[in-house]
């Protein structure tokens, strides 16, 4: 039988996120396996780099979803990038970054994701970050967000609950990329009141804010809407919000005129 999935159906919502994360896990297990060999990155057409692990995780997760919701589309990375992109996105779409910061993956600094959301209405209603290097697994969903300590056999422990902390406008905890950390981005911070910063890589960023270890993340750089996906859907979740820059809109998806690229935005902890 088709599945449709409405992610403010409490059945329908859990079903999803636990495919998410049976999905991520078999995806970060396949990169596991490659990141403790010996490989190599490729470099694509736009300059970033790409490893067998982020085409394979991709095609885990890729027939993962469409075995269990054969009629939603799918926007994943890899695939995009080859031109293969679905003529019509309608509201409800999966958005599929495999391996986000494949630098970090190749630099092997454990700090790379696997990333899946749900987008309903141009917004990520529901979504994993799986880091697979440091056992962590977050997630959000309609309901709250969570995290997991996970095992390097794929196995998951308990759910924690996390929530955004209320941003101290007069202390801010920053955290900013650690390979694509721009000049606009340090001149934005030394605007405001941050006491302390730390850098991460991929949408651990996003999760630093949704734990809430930290209070901003600015992004005055490109990236792609598979990028922020999944990160965005933990943040809201956990109560903060991703808001484009310096329009102060949140973050929106399906921008097929933009080729899926994000504007600049700005993400909180709660506000």
């Amino acid at each position: 039988m088709t599945k449709i999935i409405y992610a403010n159906s409490p059945s329908d919502a859990e079903a999803l996120s636990q495919a998410f994360v049976d999905l991520a896990l078999k995806a970060g297990s396949a990169a596991m396996k490659i990141y403790n060999q010996n490989f190599t990155a490729e470099t694509k057409a736009d300059a970033s780099p790409v490893t067998e692990a982020d085409r394979l995780g991709e095609e885990i997760i890729l027939k993962g979803l469409r075995e269990f919701a054969p009629t939603i589309p799918i926007l994943a990375e890899e695939s995009a990038c080859d031109g293969d992109i679905p003529d019509d996105l309608g509201t409800q779409f999966f958005l599929v970054d495999p391996l986000d910061g494949t630098r970090e993956f190749v630099n092997k600094t454990g700090e790379f994701t696997v990333n899946i959301a749900l987008i309903e209405n141009d917004r990520p209603v529901m979504g994993v970050v799986y880091a697979p290097a440091i056992n962590t697994l977050f997630m959000g969903t309609p309901s709250g967000a969570w995290k997991a300590k996970t095992t390097d056999d794929g196995q998951w422990g308990e759910r924690e609950n996390i929530s955004a902390r209320l941003v101290d406008e007069q202390g801010l905890i920053a955290v900013a990329s650690r390979s694509h950390r721009s000049q606009e981005t340090d001149d934005y911070l030394n605007q405001l009141n941050v006491s302390d910063f730390t850098a991460a890589g991929s949408s651990l960023k996003f999760c630093l804010l949704a734990e809430g270890v930290a209070d901003i993340y600015p992004r005055f750089g490109r990236t792609m809407e598979w990028d922020t996906g999944a990160g965005q859907a933990v943040l809201e979740a956990a109560g903060g919000s991703v808001m484009a820059h310096p329009e102060n809109i949140p973050l929106r998806y399906s921008k097929r005129e933009r080729g899926f690229d994000n504007p600049y935005f700005i993400a909180w902890g709660k506000r």
